[in-house]
């Protein structure tokens, strides 16, 4: 488990995600190692914790490859190379079931 990894974990745990997975992808994409998924309680702390996320990307000298936070979009989603971080809220994460989608590879924990 990298470094980065863990410390994005904390950023999202500090900042009340809910229900926080992490499904590893080595050896199976070539486009990043991990997923992490969570649940926010409504859109502003969904936002807040992408915020908090980015925040630690460049305070490491890291730079996101990809944000978005479109109002009103219910899933918010940051790419930072090798870890991608989604944030639902309001159902969405049961709707898109990222887990059930990649149920066959390790989710692990923290």
């Amino acid at each position: 488990m990298s470094d980065l990894l863990k410390q994005v974990y904390d950023v999202v745990d500090a900042k009340q995600g809910d229900d926080i997975r992490v499904i590893d992808f080595r050896g199976h994409s070539p486009f990043f190692d991990y997923m992490l998924i969570a649940t926010a309680r409504n859109e502003r702390l969904a936002m807040a914790i992408i915020d908090a996320v980015e925040d630690l990307a460049l305070s490491l000298g890291l730079e996101a490859k990809h944000i978005d936070k479109v109002k009103d979009s219910k899933w918010f989603l940051i790419d930072l190379g090798a870890i991608v971080v989604h944030v639902f809220y309001d159902g969405q994460r049961e709707y898109y079931d990222l887990e059930g989608l990649w149920k066959d590879l390790g989710t692990l924990k923290m």
